[in-house]
């Protein structure tokens, strides 16, 4: 089990009269870099840390019998979200579910077949299936829901104080278009990217219909005890400049204005994640997150100088450093924290959130993470003096 000993003790807006209302928590690092206020060490979480690098995770889905029937089982889910959590002492859990329940939801019919990549039934391509397309019934998504009050319920002790805080998540529109259209992965992107050139007006309706769909998936997180909202725009980078603010920022920016900024009286930060979005970071940071995910490309101290105190950061190791010996991969999270530079007392100052710059891959041996969390820690308090 992870060393509790050196988390943060519970904090309320009592402690600062300007710092927001955090829930109680045993250890609220994450939330705390989230908003850009003081912590005693970088609070660390990795994109897909419940997964099939872990033998359990594998075991689990083997009973569970495929990736859905993990996802739509509110138990099997959060068992899968506490397993990394009982190995590493990592800053906060993420629920566990996939970026495609939403289409799923509008009757697109999701399936994942063994090997493969998640494939829909229907595709989105022409004016008769984008008519067809509408907000669903959140009711189809009450697995998601449940499972998070599962696992809200089992970080907590019986005094309802929080182990860390439960992430949320949600696709962007257009990462969700992208599938939506392609009817799965993509190498060209040439079905979603004709379709945008030559019937912009249907691909705008598309991502209309998207973002409103995930503020209120979100915002229904978030009610069922979602403790901060990610956003993954994981195909955001595909897009030439121009059509990125067009078609990809513009909706992340309509979820933005609709998401709950407080929930029972405690602050929910939100994060976006565009994976190749380091040459648009000025304007991710103005789209009204307090997080800003960057991938391996960017340096994180000239990010850090770029967006000053408007949002914090998050990332952003190079997933495959984790295939490195550990002496490696201890100099590359040092070389990583170091990069973003030493924290200040001040609340422009603290906000490093460390991840990889992408999701950690199946083949990564779980002794490297051990290594990287553990070096995240120790080495962040070095630079706090």
């Amino acid at each position: 089990m992870p060393d509790m000993s050196a988390a943060t003790a519970p904090t309320s807006a009592a402690a600062n009269a300007n710092a927001p209302a955090l829930p109680p928590l045993a250890n609220d690092r994450f939330l705390r870099a989230c908003l850009r206020l003081p912590t005693d060490a970088t609070p660390v979480w990795l994109m897909r840390q419940a997964g099939r690098y872990l033998p359990e995770y594998r075991a689990t889905r083997d009973v569970a019998g495929s990736f859905m029937g993990l996802a739509t089982n509110p138990e099997a889910a959060c068992e899968v979200t506490l397993q990394p959590l009982r190995r590493y002492d990592l800053d906060a859990a993420i629920l566990f579910s996939d970026i495609l329940t939403v289409p799923d939801a509008m009757g697109l019919g999701l399936s994942f077949a063994a090997g493969e990549g998640p494939k829909f039934a229907k595709v989105v391509r022409d004016e008769a299936a984008v008519a067809q397309l509408a907000v669903p019934d959140m009711d189809k998504l009450r697995y998601v829901f449940d499972a998070v009050g599962t696992i809200r319920k089992a970080l907590s002790d019986e005094n309802g104080v929080g182990k860390v805080p439960l992430i949320g998540f949600s696709g962007s529109p257009w990462t969700l278009a992208c599938y939506m259209v392609e009817g799965g992965g993509s190498d060209d992107y040439r079905a979603v990217k004709t379709l945008m050139y030559q019937r912009p007006d249907l691909m705008h309706r598309i991502l209309e219909v998207n973002a409103d769909a995930v503020a209120l998936y979100l915002n229904t997180q978030i009610e069922a005890g979602a403790q901060a909202a990610m956003i993954f725009d994981s195909w955001g980078g595909v897009l030439a400049d121009g059509a990125f603010q067009q078609f990809s920022l513009a909706y992340t920016k309509r979820v933005l204005s609709q998401l709950k900024r407080e929930h029972n009286g405690f602050r929910i930060p939100h994060i976006v994640f565009t994976k190749g979005g380091g040459i648009w970071l000025d304007e991710i940071a103005d789209s009204g997150c307090d997080v800003v995910g960057l991938d391996w490309t960017m340096n994180l101290g000239r990010a850090r100088a770029r967006v000053g105190d408007r949002v914090a950061l998050q990332g952003n190791l190079d997933p495959n450093v984790l295939f490195a010996s550990p002496e490696q991969v201890r100099e590359q999270v040092i070389q990583t924290l170091d990069s973003f530079g030493k924290p200040s007392d001040v609340a422009g100052g603290s906000g490093h959130i460390f991840n990889l710059g992408h999701g950690i891959s199946q083949f990564t041996p779980p002794e490297s993470v051990s290594v990287l969390v553990d070096t995240v820690h120790a080495h962040s308090r070095k630079l706090r003096g």
